[in-house]
């Protein structure tokens, strides 16, 4: 599930409407227009916390836990700031599931297709309700994964950080059709993240939500959205990009730094994605990164090493590397520099750790990719490990300051309604 996403909602024959016709429940108002829970998330001032499971490697993803349905039942669900629509492996029955952690999501509760929320899945506005019982999708992610499904109402059961718990309906998808590339891994299924009217994101709370997410270099983090604490005056400030898909957190345009100097390849289109393990570079800035590496390793006593086939590039010393500490003095840092609203520019640095993985065999590998023919620049999880990223809705800003995400932030307890 890992990878640039790309949402694509059709509308599909009406293969459920039988199956679910039990469930359809009457609905006063469109989730996009009623009350929320957003409004007392405002008001308590606090935040909501989920603690981050895995790693880049050798697991190659990061989880959160979900309660979800009544009564509330553990989900396991791939944190995803690159895609909007949040969806469960689904017993509709299921045409085609992968291996899942739980047992299946029984549905309830459908979507009509006439529903706002139901159109606003279309990132191109091109909606018709061939069905109108029920709302379908289908998700493509770029890894040759994807979902089909329909769109249900359900309750999330979440946590605040002062001890109180809300219980919104929220969108989820009902995914009873599920395709998965070879490398990935078991999980229920998706947590939406992205800027879109569909994610949970936009449903908790439409205006002035802050997200943060911080992973650590050692395995796990934490995500959190609301207010929280964090020091504003050590955060790198940029504005967000409107030129890309709205699911996507895009930072704008950036220059590619190599050990400090220019590579010359400028204008990159970069968007964060906490759904790709690995970060992701266009053909012309990839193959000018790759040039300048091995340049820079020649005459060192590291040999590409191409039996290691856990990544496209990879290196053996005279004997293993047992860590990143071995191979880290032979390796230059990164940077990506953007233009901060046309002003100074501001740069988000990638040390040797944020773009490197010691394999099982104990080889050093690169651990930024070729994107291909797409003009799309990812940052993934790798190059965000032991940063704090930020995404103010509000102000329409991407942040990112060090940060230590081996400890889950102290909060205080106090509500104030």
């Amino acid at each position: 599930m890992k990878g640039q996403k790309v949402v694509v909602v059709l509308v599909l024959l009406p293969v459920l409407m039988l199956v679910l016709a039990a469930y359809v429940h009457s609905r006063r108002k469109s989730m996009l227009t009623k009350p929320t829970s957003s409004l007392l998330l405002n008001r308590v001032g606090s935040s909501v916390m989920f603690p981050l499971y895995g790693n880049v490697y050798p697991i190659g993803f990061y989880k959160v836990t979900l309660n979800i349905g009544q009564p509330s039942k553990p989900y396991f669900l791939d944190p995803d700031t690159g895609s909007d629509l949040t969806w469960l492996q689904c017993d509709a029955p299921c045409v085609r599931c992968t291996e899942s952690p739980h047992p299946l999501y029984r549905p309830n509760n459908l979507v009509v297709c006439r529903d706002p929320l139901c159109q606003a899945l279309n990132p191109y506005g091109e909606h018709r309700c061939e069905t109108p019982e029920q709302c379908d999708y289908e998700v493509q992610y770029a890894d040759g994964s994807s979902s089909i499904g329909v769109l249900l109402e359900e309750v999330f059961s979440i946590d605040l950080t002062n001890g109180m718990q809300l219980k919104p309906h929220l969108p989820l998808g009902c995914g009873y059709d599920q395709m998965s590339n070879p490398a990935s891994h078991p999980l229920d299924g998706v947590l939406g993240l992205g800027k879109g009217q569909s994610s949970i994101v936009s449903q908790l709370s439409r205006q002035g939500l802050v997200r943060k997410h911080c992973l650590s270099g050692r395995g796990g983090g934490y995500l959190f959205f609301g207010d929280g604490p964090y020091d504003s005056s050590r955060v790198l400030w940029t504005s967000m990009s409107h030129d890309h898909p709205q699911h996507y957190s895009s930072a704008g345009f950036a220059e590619l730094i190599f050990g400090g100097k220019t590579t010359g390849i400028k204008n990159l289109v970069l968007v964060f994605d906490s759904g790709s393990s690995y970060t992701y570079l266009n053909s012309q800035a990839y193959q000018v990164l790759t040039s300048l590496v091995k340049r820079e390793l020649s005459g060192k006593p590291l040999t590409e090493e191409l039996d290691d086939k856990i990544l496209p590039i990879c290196w053996r010393g005279r004997k293993p590397f047992k860590s990143l500490k071995d191979v880290r003095k032979y390796f230059k840092p990164l940077a990506l520099s953007f233009i901060n609203g046309g002003k100074a520019k501001i740069q988000f640095e990638l040390p040797p750790e944020a773009y490197l993985i010691i394999s099982s065999k104990g080889n050093v590998c690169l651990g930024i990719l070729e994107q291909g023919l797409s003009t799309l620049n990812i940052i993934g999880d790798i190059s965000m490990q032991d940063k704090m990223v930020i995404y103010d809705n509000e102000k329409q800003l991407i942040g990112w300051m060090p940060a230590n995400c081996d400890r889950l932030p102290k909060w205080s307890k106090t509500v104030s309604i």
